[in-house]
Parts: structure tokens; C-alpha cells; sequence
């Protein structure tokens, strides 16, 4: 009896045909398995990937038994981490050079970068964690890098607006959506067994000061996909600002500032949480058990009188200042 697969099953069986990594053969296979017809012809089939599936678990789990290293797993810091995704000499390392503290190779020569490097960026007092990682391209992706991007907060994409932006631009998209790292209707955050998949995706066109009038304008008329463009120069300034706050919008964020009853608020280290968060949200990141000891709240902030007793469901705004008050 004829298997007749589906474009959806034969785009799975080439994702996992280009895996790179465990990781990605386990979430192909079980992309396969979801989406395989389910009838007598392939019965031998979905056997076949199951056993597969059941292989690569085991093996998976020998290896971080046995004290394996991954590079590429880089621990979240500050209010989010965002990974860059870039062609050849796209400025990657100029933007972390720029805007942190890391120690970035930047060269005029391409894969200057062989290894994933985090620095901390600054927004007002928000920090930001930044993630240079290896260039992309169609031919050569280094083994663990896809889970980088798999589970960061942001990606961002890093287009030389002087050298054929379009094309680097679609090469980008086409491997994100390749490797379902792209958040769209067909792409979730997380699939059905609860691993990471799409990302939200951003673009930095770089090197504005060489660029024709009106590039960044042709960029995204080029491209189908709905997301924020930021124009950014080193060599001209533009974007340090921008920038930053950029990827704090995009994060989804916002950011609290705790007061002590009788005392002043702390405005050096604020809190960030999610947008939409509630006062008994925070009440849960300050301290979990606390949390389920929360009377009530006052607030100053957006929308608000001053001191304002608010209830716990109250949502939070940027820059809110709250006091809590436990039973």
C-alpha cells in the first residue's frame, strides 16, 4: 500500500535529514510523527521512527550522564537573552563590541567569531544579555548552534545594509523557517511535548551610513514576515540609542521598582517581569512562599494615585513603584 506522504511530512524528513545535533533529531522525528498519515502503508514506517526516537532519547541521555559540554548552552542573564543570526561580516561583533563589556573579535575577515559570546547591553538601568554567535551560512553551521537560538528570548537578525541586504535577509529567513525557529501561525512556541521552538524575530540593518536612500524601506518591502527594522551605524551613531530600547519593547517586558513600607524605593536593581504581570506575580519572583502570605499592595506608577492601595490582580506598568504588605 502506497505511504503517500504529505509536504508537511517530507519538509520534517529534511529537517531531520540536516539536524546537526541530537536535540534537533528528536524534535524532527517527533514532527514527523505527528504529522505521518496514519494508515496501513505506513505502519512499518512509524515503527521505524519511533525506534529511532527511543534511540536518540537514550543516547541523548548517556551523554549529558557522561559530563558533555555544550558550548553553545549559554545560561539566560539580565532581563532576556537575544541571540544574533548573521551572515558573513554582518556586524554582529561590532553591535556586542559596542554596547558591552565582551571580548569580541571584529574583523574584516568572515568567521572571526568560532564561538558563542554573551555580553550585557544596557537599557536605562535594564540589563540586556546579548549573544554573539558563529556566522550562518547555507553551506556550514556549527553543531549546538541552532539550540542557542532555540532557546533564547529574542533573535535577532543582523542584515549589512550595504551588501545585498535582500539576500542576506532571505537567506536568514529561510534557515529560521527551515529549523522552525521562526514564531508564526504554523510555528509555536512550544510544540505538543513541551520543547522550544519558534522565536520572536527582529532585524538589525547595520552599516546605515553606506546605504542607498530608502533602504531599509526596500529591505521590508522584500520580505513577507511582520517584524520591527532598526537602522543602526557605528560608524555614525545611529541606532545607540534605538537599539536598546528596541529590545526591550521587543522583549515583552516591563520593569518594577520595590519599596519597603517607611522606606525609600530601590531604583537601582528593578525587577522585570513579563507584560500583563500582576502585583502577586511579583509577590512569586521576590520570594514564592512570601507570595502566599500577600495582604495587600500599594502603588505608585501609571493610572494610579499615589500610594494607591490596589488589588493583587492589579497589572503592572512600567516603572511602577510597589509595597508590598505580607500577613
Amino acid at each position: 500500500m502506497p505511504a503517500n506522504l504529505t509536504p508537511q511530512y517530507l519538509k520534517a524528513e529534511q529537517w531531520y535529514k540536516s539536524a546537526t545535533t541530537v536535540e534537533e533529531k528528536i524534535l524532527a522525528l517527533e514532527e514527523m510523527l505527528r504529522v505521518i498519515p496514519r494508515h496501513k502503508g505506513t505502519e512499518h514506517m512509524r515503527a521505524d521512527l519511533r525506534r529511532k526516537l527511543s534511540s536518540l532519547k537514550d543516547s541523548g541521555g548517556k551523554k549529558a550522564a557522561g559530563g558533555h559540554v555544550d558550548v553553545f548552552h549559554i545560561p539566560r542573564g539580565g532581563a532576556g537573552q537575544i541571540a544574533l543570526l548573521g551572515l558573513p561580516n554582518s556586524g554582529k561583533s561590532s553591535i556586542v563590541g559596542l554596547f558591552t563589556n565582551a571580548k569580541v573579535t571584529i574583523a574584516e575577515f568572515p568567521f572571526s567569531t568560532g564561538a558563542p559570546v554573551p555580553g550585557m547591553m544596557y537599557h536605562e538601568d535594564v540589563p540586556i544579555q546579548l549573544v554573539d554567535l558563529p556566522p550562518y551560512t547555507p553551506e556550514f553551521l556549527m553543531p549546538g548552534q541552532i539550540g542557542t537560538y532555540r532557546h533564547c528570548d529574542l533573535i535577532a537578525i543582523v542584515v549589512d545594509l550595504s551588501n545585498e541586504p535582500e539576500m542576506q535577509l532571505t537567506t536568514c529567513m529561510e534557515f529560521l523557517e527551515s529549523r522552525k525557529l521562526l514564531l508564526d501561525a504554523a510555528t509555536p512556541a512550544v510544540d505538543d511535548q513541551g520543547n522550544a521552538l519558534g522565536r520572536k524575530v527582529f532585524c538589525i540593518a547595520t552599516k546605515s551610513d553606506l546605504a542607498e536612500a530608502g533602504a531599509v524601506e526596500q529591505l521590508r518591502a522584500s520580505c513577507g514576515y511582520p517584524m520591527e527594522y532598526v537602522p543602526f551605524s557605528a560608524a555614525s551613531g545611529e541606532g545607540l540609542d534605538e537599539l536598546p530600547a528596541a529590545c526591550f519593547r521587543l522583549l515583552g517586558i516591563v520593569r518594577v521598582y520595590a519599596k519597603r513600607p517607611h522606606e525609600e524605593p530601590d531604583m537601582k536593581e528593578p525587577f522585570t517581569l513579563p507584560v500583563g504581570s500582576t502585583v502577586t506575580d511579583l509577590a512569586r519572583v521576590i520570594h514564592r512562599q512570601l507570595a502566599e502570605n500577600l495582604k495587600s499592595a500599594r502603588i505608585w506608577g501609571t493610572g494610579v494615585h499615589d500610594g494607591q492601595n490596589v488589588q493583587l490582580t492589579h497589572v503592572l506598568h512600567d516603572k511602577d513603584i510597589i509595597e508590598l504588605h505580607f500577613a
